[in-house]
C-alpha cells in the first residue's frame, strides 16, 4: 500500500528517496538518460509507432498511479486506441522521436523503445486529444493527455508535444480541454498551468490501485470561440430540464 510522507508518496514499486511521481524504468528500460543535445521531432503517430507506444504506455500502467488501467497490453489490444486518433481530426495522436545529432541511434540506444518509422530515433513521449464523452453536444469539448519517457523528464518533451497538440486543436470547432490528473503529480499540474488550464475540481478516491485510493484533479482550458454562442444562465432556482448530463 502507499503511504504519503511529506511531499513524497511512496510506492511499493520504486524507491522511497525519489521525488514526486519521477518513476524508474522497467527491468528492461526503456533507455538511459537522454543527452540533452538530442534532436527532438514532433510529429502525427502512426501505426509503425505502435509497439513503442504500447510500451511506453505499459510502463505507467505497471509502476505508477497515473493510467487507471492495471494490465499491461500488447501492441493489437492498443490499436483501436490507436485507430481513435486520426491524423485529419480534433482527436489527434503526435508523437516526440528523438535522436542524436549527426544520424546516431536515438537516446537509450538500441534497448529503447524504438518507432520503426524512425529508424534513427526512439520514442521519448506522446499526447492525444480524445473526445470528452460520447454524447453529441460535448463534440466541442475535447480530453487531453500526455506521457512522456521516464529518462526524458525536464527536457521539455511535454511542452514541445502540447504546444503542437494545441495548434492543431485550435483549427477544430473545439470550445474546451480537459485534464484529469491523478494528484499528487507537481510536474502535470505546473505542465498544464503553464498552457493556461486552471483546476475546477476534484474526484475524491476515484480510483483504487496500488492498494490505496487516488482522487482525480480535473483541469479545464479554452480553446477558440467555436461556431455557436454561449447560452444564457439558468435564472436563480431553476434548473434546465432532463435526466442530467
Amino acid at each position: 500500500m502507499g503511504t504519503t510522507t511529506g511531499n513524497r508518496t511512496e510506492f511499493p514499486c520504486r524507491p522511497a528517496d525519489q521525488p514526486i511521481l519521477q518513476y524508474p524504468g522497467p527491468p528492461h528500460a526503456l533507455g538511459a538518460s537522454v543527452n540533452r543535445h538530442t534532436e527532438i521531432q514532433v510529429r502525427a503517430g502512426g501505426e509503425a509507432d505502435l509497439p513503442a507506444l504500447t510500451e511506453l504506455y505499459n510502463h505507467y500502467v505497471r509502476e505508477t498511479p497515473i493510467t487507471f488501467d492495471t494490465a499491461p497490453f500488447v501492441p493489437e489490444e492498443r490499436r483501436p486506441w490507436l485507430l481513435s486518433h486520426p491524423e485529419d481530426g480534433p482527436h489527434p495522436l503526435l508523437v516526440a522521436i528523438g535522436r542524436e545529432p549527426g544520424g546516431v541511434c536515438g537516446p537509450g540506444g538500441p534497448g529503447g523503445p524504438r518507432s520503426p518509422g524512425s529508424p534513427e530515433g526512439r520514442l521519448l513521449g506522446y499526447a492525444t486529444g480524445s473526445p470528452f464523452r460520447p454524447k453529441p453536444a460535448y463534440a466541442t469539448s475535447v480530453e487531453v493527455t500526455v506521457y512522456c519517457a521516464p529518462e526524458a523528464m525536464g527536457l521539455g518533451v511535454g511542452t514541445r508535444l502540447y504546444t503542437a497538440l494545441f495548434r492543431v486543436l485550435e483549427r477544430h470547432d473545439l470550445r474546451r480541454a480537459y485534464a484529469g490528473i491523478v494528484v499528487p503529480n507537481a510536474a502535470s499540474v505546473a505542465l498544464h498551468e503553464r498552457f493556461g488550464f486552471r483546476r475546477i475540481g476534484v474526484f475524491h478516491e476515484a480510483g483504487r490501485k496500488f492498494g490505496r485510493y487516488w482522487d482525480v484533479a480535473w483541469y479545464e482550458k479554452r480553446l477558440g470561440a467555436g461556431t455557436a454562442p454561449v447560452g444564457p444562465p439558468p435564472a436563480p432556482g431553476e434548473a434546465p430540464p432532463g435526466e442530467g448530463q
